[in-house]
């Protein structure tokens, strides 16, 4: 909140020219700013303007990370008020450019970086990061960043994007939030090469060797921030550590867990509108990697709940990777992940491509987690039409260049009756006179909740049944307008009421998993934690009022003049 430190007002907030002249002057920021005090009406048509000038995504993302430095409250007011138009410029897509151009664009220090080198006293380096209550970490070592690949440090986007997401979705406050990447060394040898590269010139580093520096920066992240909740992504490999740590530490990894809850949310509610039975749904899956695995276990556990056997539920998916489909019998070693999944009904027949597959199984719903950009074809598109009276259709893959088919064509070669959700945004389509919003299968519509469940429940583990809770409650989240629609997911502009029913519904099945330990809210009924969770929640259009209410509580308000009721908001 408040600091009389002018090194740390950036980050505070103490900058923001909502201030009274009397807060300012007992803040030591009098002088440091221009003496208007400003409405928030104000500023945000200054800095929407500035937006507006920037004609290049990358322009404007650097324009929004220079402003949360400066003025971080005020970022977040813009945030949360503009979510659907920010959103894309502080995560994906644009995000992605921002990693590939990391080492290039860097401004300043907006996160803390472990290097391998520091193993042995990791402890030491977290010590130097300035905040002593710290809430939620992500995670990265860069190793396979978005559809992207290798990006070494230049992955610090990431959690530098998720995070603000967290804060602006989820409502937990950007000072309790640390972005996190590890230098374990990179397998891009043209990062290596280049000089403007301001990661180790090493090669990635081994498993073993790499299950050691986790081991390590595990131990040292619970014991300087005791209770926090760690998110992993963007690993390579994530199965290893997930396995880990999932049942050690309030931990979990949005690639697999996140993304499954989120696309189990979209096909929850496709599945009651394509008007096929469970036991009867055929799924195929384009890429077999570990998010494609996470999403299709999801959708396994509900199948199970909707009363398939696991067997029965699981034979619902076929999984197609870069040698086709995914069988017992296909000659090669198959990755442990990809065992669960394996066919042994092909009859001893290979089918090499999507095509060949698509046929083969005429699928109700197809996903696509490869990040092979059009995979799926106008061909493929149409076939998925002429098997379905409402195909389902997910191409997950981000970014947009990366995604399978965009919701044009979908629309186009299914005469409009697909049930579309995408990784990326996509615009409306005209269609029979009628504009037609897509569903985006966004992670950001689970993992704040999932965050800020966890922190409010002080939950000892993230369980599976915390994740399935994420998705369930999602599903449930949607408006009456938003049903009658025909949408799969809520509309962005309201994510910060979704993470409430989220958060409530993960706070539910930590209690239920006992894995809680937040006593006040045990006996709540839902409509009191509601309540309870809604005043917990970091709210960037209250902090110039706390920061007034703060500082006139310490000066008696004598120091408080006649600006001071013409800022607030």
């Amino acid at each position: 909140m408040a600091t009389t430190s002018s090194s740390s007002a950036s980050t505070t907030g103490n900058y923001d020219t909502t201030l009274s002249t009397g807060a300012r002057k007992y803040l030591k920021a009098y002088g440091l700013t221009p003496p208007a005090v400003e409405s928030y009406e104000i500023q945000a048509k200054r800095c929407l303007a500035q937006l507006r000038s920037k004609t290049v995504p990358i322009d404007k993302y650097l324009y929004l990370s220079g402003l949360r430095n400066a003025n971080v409250h005020l970022f977040y007011r813009l945030a949360v008020d503009h979510m659907k138009m920010l959103t894309p410029l502080i995560y994906t897509p644009v995000v992605g450019e921002a990693c590939l151009k990391w080492s290039q664009i860097y401004l300043q220090p907006e996160g803390l970086y472990l290097s391998f080198e520091d193993k042995g006293h990791i402890s030491s380096v977290l010590h130097n990061w300035p905040q002593n209550k710290v809430e939620m970490t992500v995670v990265t070592d860069g190793s396979r960043i978005l559809g992207l690949g290798d990006l070494g440090i230049n992955g610090m986007g990431i959690p530098v994007g998720k995070l603000a997401l967290y804060s602006a979705c989820g409502g937990i406050r950007p000072d309790a939030t640390l972005p996190l990447t590890l230098d374990l060394g990179t397998g891009n040898k043209a990062f290596r090469d280049d000089p403007l590269y301001m990661g180790s010139r090493r090669g990635k580093v081994t498993a073993e060797e790499e299950a050691e520096f986790l081991d390590e920066l595990m131990e040292a992240l619970v014991e300087r921030w005791p209770g926090i909740v760690i998110q992993y992504e963007d690993f390579k490999n994530p199965f290893p550590s997930l396995e880990r740590y999932q049942e050690k530490y309030t931990f979990f990894n949005d690639d697999i867990q996140g993304t499954g809850a989120v696309i189990l949310a979209g096909i929850i509610n496709a599945v009651k509108r394509n008007g096929v039975a469970i036991k009867d749904q055929r799924a195929v899956l384009m890429g077999a990697g570990s998010a494609a695995v996470g999403v299709a276990k999801q959708i396994v556990q509900f199948f199970i709940q909707e009363g398939l056997s696991e067997d029965e539920a699981r034979q619902c998916f076929w999984l197609v990777d870069t040698k086709g489909l995914v069988t017992n019998d296909r000659g090669d070693k198959l990755a442990d992940h990809k065992t669960y999944f394996s066919r042994n009904d092909n009859d001893g027949k290979q089918y090499k491509t999507l095509s060949e597959v698509v046929e083969f199984v005429k699928p109700t719903i197809l996903m696509g987690l490869c990040t092979i950009g059009g995979v799926f074809d106008a061909e493929i598109l149409k076939k998925m039409g002429q098997w379905n009276k409402h195909p389902i259709i997910f191409p997950l893959s981000n970014p947009s260049d990366n995604s399978e088919c965009n919701f044009e064509d979908a629309m186009k070669y299914t005469d409009g009756r697909v049930l579309f959700a995408s990784g990326s945004p996509f615009d409306s389509v005209e269609f029979e006179g009628k504009s037609i919003t897509p569903g985006q299968g966004n992670n950001m519509y689970v993992f704040p909740g999932i965050g800020l469940g966890s922190i409010l429940s002080k939950a000892t583990t993230v369980t599976q049944s915390m994740i399935y809770a994420s998705a369930t409650s999602l599903s449930t989240s949607l408006n009456q307008q938003e049903v009658s629609d025909g949408w799969l997911y809520p509309e962005i502009g309201r994510i910060r009421d979704v993470s409430v029913v989220v958060a409530m519904g993960v706070i539910r099945a930590a209690q239920e998993a006992g894995v809680d330990r937040e006593v006040r809210i045990k006996n709540m009924d839902d409509e009191e934690l509601e309540k309870w969770v809604r005043s917990k929640m970091y709210d960037p259009h209250a902090e110039t009022k706390a920061i007034e209410d703060e500082v006139s509580g310490m000066v008696g308000g004598d120091q408080k003049g006649s600006n001071a009721e013409k800022s607030h908001l």
